[in-house]
C-alpha cells in the first residue's frame, strides 16, 4: 500500500485495517519519501514513519502485520515499478486508489485491488493540511497519538509558516488557500 501520508490519518489507518482482514501482513510504502518541507509534503519520511508507528502502535495492530518502507520517487514511470520492488519485500497485491500507481503496477503484471475510500471528503491529508494552515480544527481526523506527535515536533507551526511568502502582498492570501 503506497502513499506519501502527509499526514498519516484515520483514513489510512482504515484501509490498512482493511488489507489487514484479507492478508496477514501489509507493506507500507511512504512514497516520495525524499521531499519535505513543502505544503504539499510537509513532513520527513522518518517523520511520517514515526507517524505510522505511532497510529499503528495506538490502533494495537501487531507490528509482526505490517512493514513500513520509505520510497523515493524516482519521477520515472518506466523505472518506478522495479524500483518499489528493489525496496521492498516480495508481494503480490498492490492496493491503491491512485490511477497511475495502479495503471503502472497493472502493466508490469501486479494485481491491483482499489482501497474503499472512508470518508474521502473529510478524511484527507489535503483536507488536513489546509485546515492545519487556516486555523482550523485538524486533530480529530489523526490518531490522537499522531496528533500529539505532530505537535510535539511543531508540524502544525511547520506548516503555517510554509504557507507564509516574503512579500506583504501575498502572506495574506497564503493563508486564505495557498493549496
Amino acid at each position: 500500500m503506497i502513499g506519501r501520508y502527509q499526514p498519516f490519518h484515520l483514513g489510512h489507518l482504515q484501509c490498512i485495517q482493511h488489507v489487514l482482514k484479507k492478508l496477514p501482513e501489509v507493506i507500507i510504502a511512504i512514497g516520495s519519501a525524499q521531499f519535505s518541507h513543502t505544503l504539499h509534503n510537509p513532513f520527513t519520511a522518518g517523520e511520517r514513519l514515526t507517524m505510522i508507528r505511532l497510529a499503528m502502535d495506538e490502533a494495537k495492530i501487531n507490528a509482526s502485520t505490517y512493514y513500513v518502507i520509505p520510497i523515493r520517487d524516482l519521477r520515472v514511470h518506466d523505472l518506478w515499478v522495479a524500483h518499489v520492488v528493489s525496496q521492498t519485500p516480495r508481494f503480490e497485491i498492490v492496493f491503491s486508489n491512485e490511477p497511475v500507481t495502479s495503471r503502472l503496477f497493472k502493466e508490469a503484471g501486479f494485481r491491483v485491488e482499489p482501497i474503499p475510500f472512508y470518508d474521502r471528503e473529510t478524511y484527507s491529508a489535503t483536507e488536513i493540511r489546509e485546515r492545519v494552515v487556516k486555523g482550523e480544527s485538524w486533530d480529530k481526523l489523526v490518531p490522537a497519538s499522531v496528533a500529539a506527535y505532530i505537535k510535539s515536533i511543531f508540524g502544525d507551526e511547520r506548516l503555517r509558516e510554509l504557507a507564509l511568502s516574503d512579500s506583504p502582498k501575498h502572506q495574506k492570501s497564503a493563508r486564505a488557500s495557498p493549496f
